[in-house]
């Protein structure tokens, strides 16, 4: 494994048979212990606990979360809003007040007709109409295109590792 300090975001680290077990494993429930871990793929659990940190240091594994059934807590309504902007001087300003909004759970820079497209969850369309009057007033912005999730039938759980 390379050494923690200063690995680029985007460098790509090298990952053996055992990294891809371990991550596999840890992937499906963030919750496995080391000893769960070591027995799955038959390995020691200080061999395994140092393999995890050692991700961790390198960026690979980038934290651990807990993943909510939104409509549980009240959370209905989400939706991709694509943010039109007056020009790429203002692609920071959306990012910084994306940043600041706790309803939008993802921001893409993408090409095409928006610069930028979000990921919000919110209460309800009234949350949403809020949210979206919000994001027309920030710098750059000359307007928005929402589409409504209806239904999603699979999420982003887990990364299929080359």
């Amino acid at each position: 494994m390379p050494p923690t300090v200063n690995i680029a975001e985007n460098e790509v680290i090298n990952l053996d048979q055992v990294d891809r077990d371990i991550l596999e494993i840890l992937q499906k429930d963030g919750r496995s212990s080391a000893s769960f871990i070591a027995d799955e793929i038959g390995m020691s659990v200080p061999a395994v606990a140092d393999r995890i940190k050692k991700l961790q240091e390198s960026g690979v594994i980038k934290g651990f979360t807990t993943l909510l059934n939104h409509r549980k807590v009240g959370l209905d309504v989400s939706a991709f809003i694509t943010v039109i902007s007056e020009s790429s001087s203002h692609y920071s300003d959306v990012v910084r007040e994306t940043n600041n909004s706790p309803e939008i759970l993802q921001c893409f820079t993408t090409t095409g007709n928006g610069s930028h497209v979000l990921l919000a969850l919110v209460e309800n369309t009234h949350s949403l109409e809020r949210l979206l009057r919000k994001i027309q007033s920030w710098p750059g912005v000359m307007r928005t295109e929402t589409q409504i999730i209806l239904s999603s039938y699979k999420g982003i759980n887990a990364v299929l590792i080359p």
